[in-house]
C-alpha cells in the first residue's frame, strides 16, 4: 500500500479529531499513514511514530502538513531531496505557504489522486557557514537565512559580496537573504520587495541599517551572495527558516546561492499569491 506522511504542529488540541478522521479516511483510500511524533501523540500512536527527518526513507507518495507556515517549512526541508508533493493545510491565521484551508483538505487530496491538482514547484536556497576558511554548517532554506542580533541592542557590521565582487559594507541590526518564496516573510516586514515565486532571483534586505542609502537588492538566481561578519556584538545568530540557529563569530562568512533542490506544493487552484496578500495583509486597499 502507498504511504502518506502526516506532520502536525504541536499544541493544537483540534488536531485530535482532525487526525483521527484523516487517518481513517486515508486507510479507506488504500494508504498507509505514517505519523511524526507530534501527530502520533494526538491519537495514541506514539509507538509507531517516525521522526520527520526519517520520513523520506519510508518513501511516502505524499506528505500532509497540518499547521502553519512554520510546520510546512520544516516539512519542506525534510523532503527537499525527494519529489514527494507536500499538501500544506493551514490551521493558523496567516499562512502564505499553507494556502489550502482545512475545508479543502480532502478535495485537494482527491484532485491530486485524479491528476487535476496544481503542483507548485518552489526553489530552495543553499547556505553555507564558513568559519576560519572551513565549512562549518550548511542548510537548504525555503524562505530565508537571517543574520541578526540577540538581546544585546548593538548593531553588527556586515560586508556584502556578489560573485566575489565587493558590493557594500554597512552597520545594521542584521541581514536577510531570502528566496522569492521568502520575500513575503521577514524580508517583507523589513521593507523588502515582493517577488513572484517563479522569479529566478534572491533578495538581500538589511534590518534597520544605519545608512539611509542602503536599500533591498534583488540579485539574479545564479548569483552567489556572501555576507561577511566584520563586527559582531555578543549573541548574534544565523537563523535558517526561523527554525535552525547557530551563533556567529567575528569573520564568519555566509555563502548563499540557489539550491539544486526544490519542493513541490499541492494546490487545488493555481498559486494565489495576490489573493493571499489581499486577504491576509489587506494589500492594495485604501
Amino acid at each position: 500500500m502507498p504511504k502518506a506522511a502526516i506532520i502536525s504542529k504541536p499544541q493544537k488540541p483540534e488536531l485530535q479529531l482532525i487526525l483521527t478522521e484523516l487517518v481513517e479516511w486515508l486507510s479507506s483510500q488504500g494508504f498507509t499513514p505514517i505519523l511524526d511524533p507530534e501527530s502520533a501523540s494526538y491519537i495514541g500512536w506514539d509507538d509507531r511514530a517516525v521522526q520527520r527527518h526519517d520520513m523520506p526513507s519510508h518513501d511516502p507518495v505524499v506528505a500532509i502538513s497540518l499547521g502553519g507556515d512554520g510546520t510546512l517549512l520544516s516539512v519542506a526541508r525534510a523532503f527537499a531531496n525527494t519529489e514527494t508533493p507536500i499538501l500544506g493545510v493551514n490551521l493558523g491565521s496567516l499562512g502564505f505557504l499553507t494556502e489550502v484551508p482545512l475545508a479543502e483538505l480532502y478535495t485537494t487530496f482527491e484532485a491530486w489522486l485524479a491528476g487535476t491538482a496544481v503542483i507548485d514547484t518552489r526553489s530552495l536556497m543553499h547556505a553555507q557557514l564558513l568559519r576560519d576558511g572551513e565549512l562549518f554548517r550548511e542548510w537548504d532554506a525555503l524562505n530565508d537565512v537571517v543574520l541578526a542580533k540577540g538581546a544585546i541592542a548593538r548593531m553588527g557590521e556586515f560586508a556584502i559580496e556578489l560573485d566575489g565582487q565587493f558590493v557594500a559594507r554597512f552597520r545594521a541590526d542584521g541581514v536577510i537573504v531570502s528566496t522569492p518564496t521568502g520575500s513575503t516573510a521577514y524580508s517583507l516586514s523589513a521593507d523588502g520587495p515582493i517577488l513572484m515565486p517563479a522569479v529566478d532571483a534572491m533578495v538581500l534586505t538589511a534590518i534597520c541599517p544605519h545608512l539611509l542609502t542602503i536599500r533591498p537588492i534583488v540579485f539574479p538566481g545564479d548569483t552567489e551572495i556572501a555576507v561577511v561578519v566584520d563586527v559582531v556584538p555578543h549573541e548574534t545568530f544565523l537563523t535558517v527558516d526561523g527554525q535552525e540557529t547557530v551563533e556567529l563569530l567575528l569573520n564568519d562568512r555566509i555563502l548563499c546561492r540557489k539550491s539544486k533542490r526544490r519542493v513541490h506544493l499541492l494546490r487545488l487552484h493555481p498559486n494565489g499569491l495576490f489573493n493571499v496578500l489581499r486577504s491576509k495583509l489587506s494589500w492594495g486597499e485604501r
